[in-house]
C-alpha cells in the first residue's frame, strides 16, 4: 500500500528538470538485483511494467509518530501491497493494477532466503513470495502468474511514503461516508480532507472501515494515488526545481531499487510526460473469481478469474488502455448505488402527471422504481419527502441526495422499499452515483473520476 508514493518518482519527473537537479539524487537508492539469474521469463511487451512493493519498514518513524499514527512495534518486513504500473510506449498513460496480497500463488522452485533451505515449487499466499525469496522471487512469483515481463523493481517503506505526502503540502481525498478504524487510528468525517503524511498512511492501511476488507482497501490507495498524481501535477511542484528535487530526494531516500532504475531514466521518462494528469491514469484489482478459496497448509486466499484476469495482462502486454476514456461524471457520488435501491413514487400535490415524472427521472438515474406512481392521500405537500426504514438509511440518504431539498423522515418496519412523496418543490432529479468497490470485478476507473470534484 505504501508503494502509491513511488509512482510520483515517474509523475514529478514531467518538467523535464535536467541533470543540474536531480544528478546524485539517484545515489539515494538502496540497489536490490531482483532479475539476477532469471530465465525463461515472458517475452517483452510494449511499454514499460514497474513492480511496485510496499513494505512496513518504518526505521526513521519517531516513536510519537509510531504511537500516534498507530505503526505498531517492529516491522515484520513484509509486503502488504502489490501493484503493476504499466507505462504506456507514447508516455501518455499509466495503467494501475493491483494484486492482492492473499492471492492463490504458486511459487516457482527457490532456495528460503533465511533458512536457506531448497523449496520446489508450491503454493503459497503472493505476500508469501516476499519472506521466502525476496525481491527475486516476489517478481519471478508475479511474472509466472501474470505472463508480463516486469522492466523495473521499486520498493518503499512507510518513512518514504510520509515524507513524499508532506513534502507536496498534503494531499487532498473525498469521502461520501464517515471512515474510522480503530486499528489504524482514521477517523475522518464524510466531506473532502487534506491529508498530511500521517494521516494519509492511515487512510492507504484502513481495512476495517468496511466489509471489503483488503479489497476496499485497494480502492481507497487506487483513490489516493490519483489523488496523488492531481496534486502533485497542480501544486507548481513540476515547474519549480528546488521544490521537485526535495520531493524526489524523500521519495527516494527510502526507496529499494532495481540497478537499471536511475538518472536517465527519471529524465527520459518526465520528458515524455509533461502533460501527465490524473485523466491519464487508469486503475483496477486483478478480477477475483473465487473468494475464500482454501488451500491446505496456506489457509484462505483469493483466487484469480483465469479468463478475466488473462484478458487484463493481455491488454498490458500489447500496451492497450483498459478503459475506454469518457468525460468525467458531474454525478454526486453518494454510499449506496442507485441500482441497488428500490422506490414507490406517490405524488403529493393536485399537479397532474407530477407522479410520472418523478417516477421517470429516478428510473432514467438508476433507481429501481415500481413504475406505478400513485397519488398521496395529502395533495397539498410543499416538500418533497423521502420516507424510509432506519434499517435501509444509507440508502435512503442516498435517494435523497438524488431529490435535492428533499426531507428524510423515517417508518420503522417500511422494509426495504423506499418511498417517495412528489411535493410541490419538486424541480429535478440529480445524477448520483456510488464509487465502484472493486469486488473482483474487471472494473477500471480513471484518475479524474476518483479524484475530488
Amino acid at each position: 500500500m505504501r508503494a502509491v508514493t513511488t509512482l510520483s518518482v515517474v509523475v514529478l519527473a514531467a518538467a523535464g528538470i535536467g541533470h543540474a537537479v536531480v544528478t546524485g539524487l539517484d545515489a539515494d537508492i538502496a540497489r536490490v538485483d531482483p532479475f539476477k539469474d532469471m530465465k525463461n521469463r515472458p517475452e517483452a511487451g510494449h511499454g514499460m511494467n514497474v513492480l511496485l512493493v510496499g513494505t512496513d519498514g518504518r526505521d526513521n518513524i519517531t516513536e510519537a509518530e509510531r504511537r500516534k499514527y498507530r505503526l505498531g512495534g517492529a516491522p515484520c518486513h513484509c509486503t502488504d501491497t502489490i501493484m503493476i504500473v504499466h507505462i504506456s510506449e507514447d508516455r501518455e498513460r499509466a495503467s494501475v493494477v493491483s494484486l492482492p496480497r492473499d492471492s492463490y500463488a504458486e511459487a516457482p522452485a527457490h532456495t528460503d532466503q533465511t533458512t536457506g533451505k531448497k523449496h520446489g515449487a508450491h503454493p503459497i499466499k503472493i505476500n508469501a513470495a516476499y519472506a521466502e525469496g525476496g525481491p527475486q522471487l516476489t517478481v519471478r512469483t508475479v511474472e509466472s502468474m501474470t505472463h508480463v515481463k516486469i522492466d523495473h523493481y521499486l520498493e518503499v517503506d512507510f518513512t518514504s511514503f510520509m515524507k513524499t505526502v508532506d513534502e507536496l503540502g498534503g494531499v487532498e481525498i473525498c469521502t461520501v461516508k464517515p471512515l474510522k478504524d480503530s486499528y489504524t487510528g482514521l477517523d475522518l468525517p464524510a466531506g473532502s480532507h487534506r491529508l498530511t503524511g500521517g494521516q494519509a498512511l492511515q487512510y492507504v492501511r484502513s481495512r476495517h472501515v468496511d466489509g471489503a476488507s483488503d479489497l476496499g482497501r485497494m480502492q481507497r490507495q487506487q483513490q489516493f494515488l490519483a489523488a496523488l498524481i492531481s496534486r502533485a501535477t497542480s501544486s507548481g511542484v513540476l515547474l519549480n526545481p528546488m521544490k521537485f528535487r526535495d520531493v524526489t530526494r524523500a521519495v527516494l531516500g527510502s526507496v529499494r531499487a532495481d540497478k537499471g532504475f536511475g538518472t536517465d531514466e527519471l529524465l527520459d521518462l518526465g520528458r515524455a510526460m509533461r502533460d501527465f494528469s490524473p485523466s491519464s491514469s487508469e486503475f483496477t484489482t486483478v478480477p477475483i473469481g473465487q473468494m475464500g478459496y482454501v488451500v491446505k497448509d496456506v489457509g484462505s486466499t483469493l483466487k484469480w478469474d483465469p479468463a478475466k484476469s488473462t484478458k487484463l495482462f493481455q491488454a498490458l502486454r500489447d500496451d492497450k488502455p483498459l478503459a475506454v476514456h469518457k468525460p468525467r461524471s458531474n454525478a454526486l457520488r453518494v454510499d449506496v448505488a442507485p441500482q441497488q435501491i428500490r422506490v414507490q413514487v406517490e405524488n403529493g400535490t393536485a399537479t397532474a402527471g407530477l407522479g410520472k415524472r418523478v417516477d421517470s427521472a429516478l428510473a432514467a438515474t438508476g433507481f429501481r422504481t415500481t413504475h406505478q406512481p400513485v397519488s398521496a392521500k395529502d395533495r397539498t405537500l410543499k416538500r418533497t419527502v423521502v420516507w424510509y426504514d432506519p434499517r435501509w438509511d444509507r440508502s435512503a440518504k442516498s435517494l435523497a441526495a438524488a431529490l435535492p431539498g428533499s426531507e428524510l423522515r423515517a417508518v420503522k418496519g417500511r422494509g426495504p422499499l423506499l418511498k417517495v412523496t412528489a411535493g410541490a418543490d419538486f424541480k429535478e432529479v440529480r445524477k448520483v452515483r456510488a464509487d465502484d468497490p472493486h469486488q473482483g470485478e474487471f472494473g477500471v476507473t480513471t484518475g479524474d473520476e476518483v479524484i475530488c470534484p
